[in-house]
């Protein structure tokens, strides 16, 4: 194996370890739910899914576990993206 590879891939291990340097700015995935699979999106900081609750409410679960997963990685506004729900007009963190 050349060294010039060997270099790379030690790079890629430490990069690996260090998720706080990636940022996603747009994203797409699949997520199978359990009762269907749904797609959510991330685009320019914001969220949303397919599923009938986020769009009543502007967030799901769905939305709320790839915030978790992906922490380290979002920009500050697609974690503060559909955080706060709103009931009686009073915001509530989630």
């Amino acid at each position: 194996m050349h060294s010039d590879l060997i270099g790379k891939i030690e790079k890629a291990r430490r990069y690996a370890e260090e998720p706080e340097r990636i940022k996603f700015s747009d994203l797409k995935v699949h997520f199978n739910g359990g009762n269907s699979e749904h797609e959510i999106e991330l685009k320019d900081g914001h969220w949303t899914c397919s599923c009938a609750f986020s769009h009543t409410w502007g967030t799901c679960a769905h939305i709320m576990a790839m915030q978790r997963i992906l922490t380290p990685m979002l920009t500050k506004e697609a974690l503060r993206a559909a955080t706060e729900l709103h009931l009686n007009d009073e915001p509530v963190a989630v």
